[in-house]
């Protein structure tokens, strides 16, 4: 089994509608969602080739609690970012950089959502490293 190690953690304002909004536009999975009403406390949406995000609702118990929301920047791994590209423009997500191809190998795109968060997509997965 696998284990993700890194989980990007984002607040929004509307958090319901922040994780309705990827789970439409880029076809994260909501794993979990705790929380009553419009508060979200944690919600883990998985990318559907491994790992996600964390996200929940601005609350000021959190030691996030002096960011503001809609703040962040993320990258995805994706060997499909022409189709992950229209379905992200048909959500209604901003093309902040559209489709391109990198002198480094990479093609992908950059939007924002709703509340201003960086989604960048691309077949970009890094380079090998030494595992620990």
């Amino acid at each position: 089994m696998t284990v993700t190690h890194v989980w990007p953690t984002l607040t929004y304002a509307n958090a319901r509608a922040a994780i309705a909004f990827l789970v439409d536009a880029f076809g994260f999975a909501p794993t979990v969602v705790y929380g009553e009403g419009d508060r979200v406390d944690h919600a883990q949406l998985d990318w559907p080739a491994g790992g996600g995000v964390m996200l929940g609702s601005r609350r000021e118990d959190s030691v996030l609690a002096d960011l503001p929301t809609g703040v962040g920047s993320v990258y995805i791994v994706t060997d499909r970012p022409d189709a992950l590209h229209d379905r992200a423009v048909a959500a209604g997500a901003t093309i902040v950089k559209g489709l391109t191809d990198e002198d480094y190998g990479s093609r992908g795109f950059t939007c924002r959502d709703p509340e201003g968060v960086l989604w960048s997509f691309g077949t970009y997965a890094g380079e090998p490293g030494a595992a620990p």
